[in-house]
């Protein structure tokens, strides 16, 4: 069976812990290896205890990149950049899985978890693939950091020049650094879906069915609006981006995750 090492990053007050247990549930359950999870965090409270984490750091760089995002009007936007660091996790063994907290996990992860070894893995980005411009998504991502230390590495020798360059995306960055370098795949795009641009009709019909689930999707993308919150009761602050109340979402991220770990991690 193997393992798989899993993580994210939680900062501030945005999402709650209950977002990281059920990505931690989700995953968990729809991969066919042994799930070591990790969560870099500064609120460690109210997390499933199987979960282990890492502290949240102030980098070294730190007032030059802000500067730099300040200028991009992207404040915070790099601070992912942080999991990448070579040692970071000092037992750790190949590769890590990385996930948003804005994902639901409604399929079998292990092609994901598998595909390209070696390689840095991101799914096209969705308005860039349209426009014909190669920048991956970041929602999903694998890396190594025995392998890829370099996305933190170049970034900590000129936070300011890399910053600029990537225009304060940090999945503009880390796809187009490995691109650079040689190192990068797409993840299939039928396996990483948008819930805005792959689950929701079109008007009128958003307002007559309600969001489909894709046959092959594994992970579903909440960037933008709405969130699994609101897309959960049903979305009313858009024309286009409408929606009806969400039953299979309710089921992966809600019903699932209750059975899973228990309804006392789903608050």
């Amino acid at each position: 069976m193997g393992h798989a090492n899993i993580i994210c990053i939680k900062w501030g007050n945005l999402f709650g812990p209950e977002y990281v247990n059920r990505l931690y549930s989700g995953v968990r359950r729809n991969i066919k290896a042994d799930v070591r999870f990790f969560c870099m965090t500064e609120q460690p409270s109210e997390l499933h205890p199987d979960i282990e984490v890492l502290d949240l750091p102030v980098e070294t760089f730190a007032k030059p990149m802000s500067a730099a995002l300040a200028v991009a009007n992207r404040q915070g936007a790099m601070r992912k950049t942080s999991l990448f660091r070579d040692g970071l996790i000092p037992s750790l063994e190949g590769p890590l899985l990385g996930f948003d907290l804005d994902v639901v996990i409604t399929g079998d992860l292990t092609p994901i978890w598998e595909m390209s070894p070696g390689k840095i893995i991101m799914r096209h980005d969705w308005i860039e693939a349209r426009k014909g411009r190669p920048t991956g998504h970041g929602s999903v991502f694998r890396f190594d950091p025995a392998r890829h230390g370099y996305l933190y590495s170049e970034l900590a020798e000129n936070p300011y020049k890399e910053v600029e360059k990537a225009r304060g995306s940090e999945q503009r960055y880390t796809s187009h650094k490995a691109m650079e370098k040689g190192d990068f795949d797409y993840i299939p795009g039928d396996l990483v879906v948008s819930f805005k641009h792959g689950c929701l009709y079109l008007p009128p019909m958003n307002y007559l069915r309600p969001p489909s689930l894709p046959l092959n999707a594994r992970v579903v993308c909440f960037h933008g609006r709405p969130k699994m919150s609101e897309a959960l009761v049903g979305y009313r602050r858009s024309f286009l981006r409408w929606s009806r109340p969400s039953e299979w979402l309710e089921d992966h991220w809600i019903r699932r995750t209750a059975i899973d770990l228990g309804p006392g991690y789903l608050v």
